[in-house]
């Protein structure tokens, strides 16, 4: 018997969790639980990053959690404990299931369009880093990590989940008409894994357009693979068509340790009082029982949810307004009730049992992801991130000094966009400057040069950031600035 980790979270946590256990428990599901410490409350008793050692240690040695809502702490300077627990165990895809559920009102639903979509985000990488200095006091940065390594093991796992289901279409959503080098390098990794999977159609859709077409046609969408971040707005963007985040499962799914969870709230101002809909986790348990490979009762469960939603069995945050809303433990008895019965709509197939996900466990060290590169590197320059309330041309004039024989002046921009040799007058500034040093001729830089650079700046200039500009090959590895 497969015994997992259990975390109830906070909130209306506790309640939503028991009552899907009450379900597990009441169809034989063949699972021990081991309930961890994870949540605000460990944040309150001095745990940085809201889990005690010992669950930590308890879920690397069963490899599965099982999570309810969970709250960070507002104003603490503390990470929130759902992202860090995917970061930490490396669960790099997140997949979320949004498809109509008859007896949950929609546009859609009552226009007739059905919306069977997966999200596939990435889970570790982009903005979701939280690596962020102020360089002056006007001035952020965040740092924005996309890896091919990184982008093959979610992009693998996305065209192989859309084999297994299979799917007639999957698309790589992105920002690379911007962003030509991040989501550039994410679209590139997308269309390489394609070519091993010709039986399915792969496209890709700018992320704004995107977002229009889900809109207005969801009917159109299959499997969408996205970034971190875009992936995250795009797939509360489509918990909203089908009825809203209480509806919406979620698995991240990693290659040692998988935790499956409800995204929504933690609903502070309802706990306690018997009245939270528990859907969202228990469709989310279902994922975990098919990832187990208990394919049998994860359907016998979900199409006794399914029946009882078409039944206009509910709770008070939807469904119909003349009826009476069930409690939470009163609509899990309700899908208890209707164990074995089959839904009219989309009855899920009674599959056999299958082996469960395969995890390997007992790492001795912390895995190093790099893809082969066989092309020759070279410095070819440096961006020097400067702080300065001068007007360009002053800015310039001085950078102009430093460049030795080594290094020309190549543009000056401000937040992206160039200043300098040429600009325009009506350009607003901030006090941070981007100042870019390419090497004069073809010979490469050495680090040692580019210190040597910093330090005659250094006379003039409060430098805030450098970043090395490196050529592969003749593949120039860096952005031009706007209008350069």
């Amino acid at each position: 018997m497969n015994k997992i980790a259990i975390a109830k979270g906070d909130g209306i946590g506790p309640e939503i969790m028991d009552a899907v256990l009450t379900i597990f428990q009441a169809a034989g599901v063949p699972l021990e639980y081991e309930v961890v410490e994870m949540g605000k409350w460990v944040f309150d008793r001095g745990f940085s990053n809201g889990m005690t050692p010992e669950a930590q240690q308890t879920i690397e040695k069963l490899g599965i959690l099982f999570k309810g809502p969970m709250e960070t702490p507002k104003g603490k300077g503390v990470k929130s404990v759902n992202v860090t627990a995917r970061k930490t165990w490396n669960t790099y895809a997140n997949k979320r299931t949004f498809q109509t559920l008859h007896g949950v009102d929609t546009v859609f639903s009552k226009a007739g369009i059905p919306i069977d979509i997966t999200i596939v985000r990435e889970n570790i990488e982009d903005t979701y880093g939280g690596v962020e200095h102020l360089l002056t006091h006007d001035v952020a940065l965040s740092r924005r990590f996309i890896t091919r390594p990184g982008s093959m093991q979610v992009i693998k796992y996305a065209f192989e989940m859309a084999r297994k289901k299979n799917a007639r279409r999957i698309t790589c959503g992105h920002k690379a008409n911007i962003m030509k080098l991040t989501d550039g390098l994410f679209l590139e990794v997308f269309y390489e894994v394609a070519k091993e999977y010709p039986e399915l159609k792969a496209d890709d859709v700018i992320v704004d357009d995107l977002c229009m077409k889900l809109v207005s046609r969801p009917d159109l969408f299959d499997v969408v693979v996205l970034t971190n971040l875009q992936g995250d707005i795009v797939s509360d963007l489509c918990a909203g068509l089908v009825g809203g985040l209480g509806f919406a499962p979620s698995a991240n799914i990693g290659d040692h340790i998988s935790i499956f969870e409800a995204v929504h709230g933690t609903a502070p101002d309802i706990a306690g009082k018997n009245i939270a809909n528990p859907t969202a986790l228990l469709l989310s348990g279902f994922a975990m029982l098919r990832h187990l490979g208990l394919m049998e009762v994860a359907a016998v469960l979900e199409n006794a949810l399914l029946y009882t939603l078409e039944s206009g069995k509910h709770t008070g945050d939807f469904g119909s307004k003349t009826d009476q809303p069930l409690s939470t433990t009163a609509f899990a008895q309700a899908i208890i009730d209707n164990i074995g019965k089959i839904p009219e709509h989309q009855p899920k197939p009674i599959l056999p049992n299958q082996p469960p996900t395969p995890t390997h466990f007992k790492l001795a060290a912390n895995p190093m992801l790099e893809s082969a590169d066989h092309l020759q590197v070279s410095i070819v320059g440096v961006d020097m991130f400067i702080e300065s309330n001068l007007q360009p041309t002053a800015v310039a004039e001085k950078c102009l000094q430093h460049t030795g024989e080594l290094f020309k002046l190549v543009t000056i921009s401000n937040r992206g966009t160039q200043v300098w040799p040429k600009g325009s007058s009506f350009t607003n500034l901030v006090n941070q400057y981007g100042c870019r040093f390419e090497c004069v001729g073809d010979v490469p830089l050495t680090q040692v040069d580019i210190l040597e650079l910093y330090r005659r700046l250094m006379q003039d200039f409060k430098i805030c950031s450098t970043e090395l500009l490196n050529q592969w090959g003749d593949k120039k590895a860096y952005s031009l600035a706007q209008g350069q």
